[in-house]
């Protein structure tokens, strides 16, 4: 018994980890007033990044860092389109989820001989199911090290929300942006550097996929997880506690996927297949309601209005 539930525990801590790197960003863009919902596309890219940073490498902490930045930079792209020249977010937030693998896959032929699926490369550690716990009913939790960081990562940025001044300026600039402004508050300073947060820890996300799930770059590597974290926030209602629980619950949905799939009862591989996706819909339609987005969250700023 113990064996199975610390098995469930760990392939939900596994999944559930790219999830809250990504809702993460979400929040912290969101909070600024910044709709992000290219995500996807800046997680496809760290996770493309992550694997060549290790692969050249041989460091996989250098292919994390690697990730980071590479999520960085494209959020750069939305963060000139949607904060300095004001275009519409959720148009620059599909073209980002469709430049991503885009890119992703060009590299990866570049790097890889024409190939879109990458060597196997070193993963980051394990904290359990190695080493001293092996033959242990802890070696069924086989969680790595991003496990650990997404949580730190989790208590960083509500600490950094809700118990700092410039925490207590990004809810202020995603509440009401005229009034910031009035207090000296660079409303669009403030967006301009969450957006970009938002991209490095999407990256990360990507990261926790290509470095301690799949352990490789394919095309189908994210595949949907973007989309997933942003339900996250919206069930999270737009905070970093929120947004954990409820990837938690949604990397529970995978686990089950895993375990129910290789299990002694016949599910079909199709109903599995569409578990996670349609929890999310379960979960939008019954929460979405409830859930009251930061009021300033997808409008543009112009200096002077009383937006």
């Amino acid at each position: 018994m113990l064996n199975n539930i610390l098995l469930l525990l760990g392939i939900t801590l596994m999944y559930s980890t790219p999830l809250v790197f990504g809702a993460l960003g979400g929040v912290i863009s969101e909070r600024s007033g910044v709709v992000n919902i290219g995500i996807e596309g800046m997680m496809t890219i760290g996770a493309l990044a992550a694997v060549a940073g290790s692969y050249f490498t041989g460091n996989p902490w250098v292919g994390f860092i690697a990730a980071g930045a590479a999520g960085g930079l494209f959020a750069v792209l939305h963060a000139l389109a949607a904060v300095t020249f004001k275009a519409d977010q959720n148009v620059s937030g599909i073209a980002l989820n469709l430049l991503g693998p885009g890119i992703a896959l060009f590299l990866a032929r570049l790097m890889w001989d024409g190939g879109t699926q990458s060597p196997t490369i070193t993963t980051l550690p394990k904290l359990f199911g190695s080493g001293a716990f092996q033959g242990t009913p802890w070696a069924n939790l086989n969680v790595d090290i991003t496990v650990v960081l997404g949580l730190a990562a989790t208590l960083i940025v509500w600490f950094v929300l809700y118990k700092t001044k410039w925490g207590l300026r990004v809810r202020a600039v995603g509440e009401h942006p005229a009034a910031a402004d009035t207090l000296g508050i660079n409303v669009s300073r403030i967006r301009f550097i969450c957006v970009v947060l938002s991209g490095i820890l999407a990256g990360f996300g990507g990261a926790s996929i290509t470095l301690a799930i799949i352990s490789q770059f394919t095309q189908t590597a994210v595949a949907g997880q973007g989309f997933i974290a942003l339900a996250a926030v919206i069930f999270g209602k737009w905070t970093p506690h929120g947004a954990y629980g409820a990837c938690l619950l949604f990397g529970m949905a995978q686990a089950l996927v895993v375990i129910l799939g290789g299990g002694a009862i016949a599910v079909p591989s199709q109903i599995l297949a569409i578990l996670p996706y349609a929890l999310t819909l379960v979960v939008l339609v019954l929460f979405v309601g409830k859930a009251v987005a930061p009021k300033a969250d997808g409008v543009p700023y112009e200096k002077g209005s009383r937006g």
